[in-house]
């Protein structure tokens, strides 16, 4: 686990000032072992718009020919980049304060009401848990019930 915070600090604070440079900025990294391949997967996005294939792809190289420079990592490895889609995963609290009052998807380990997957609006969140509005009723979420939390996607 340190190893992998270790390494995604590193790639954090390579890709920094170019991502500013691109108005761009890291929405979310993570160094995982997935079978038998580790994988570092950054996800990149913009203040305003959308990020294209053309951000991805020119982050991709600039990391990768920074990361063969350094070589920080010892095994072989994938390096991902890409956007964090619009049902983009909340992991951080900034994450989930920019999207106060925004429509999310809460999966949950045990269900309440029946339900193993909530949709509503988020209200709030703190250490303990979150608070969604499900159709005008709010529900208080204890932390250790929730599996992940997603934007969810309307149309």
């Amino acid at each position: 686990m340190a190893k992998a915070k270790k390494i995604v600090e590193v790639a954090e604070e390579i890709l920094n000032g170019f991502l500013s440079e691109n108005d761009l900025i890291i929405y979310d990294a993570e160094y995982v072992k997935e079978g038998h391949d580790r994988v570092l997967r950054v996800y990149i996005d913009k203040e305003e718009g959308y990020v294209g294939t053309e951000d991805c792809e020119k982050v991709s190289r600039f990391l990768s020919d920074k990361m063969d420079e350094l070589d920080p990592i010892e095994e072989n490895y994938v390096l991902e980049v890409s956007s964090p889609g619009l049902d983009r995963e909340l992991r951080k609290d900034e994450h989930f304060a920019k999207y106060i009052g925004e429509l999310v998807e809460v999966s949950l380990y045990k269900a309440i009401d029946g339900e193993k997957k909530l949709k509503g609006k988020l209200k709030s969140r703190d250490d303990a848990g979150l608070k969604i509005d499900v159709d005008g009723k709010e529900i208080t979420i204890d932390k250790e019930q929730i599996t992940k939390v997603n934007l969810a996607v309307t149309i």
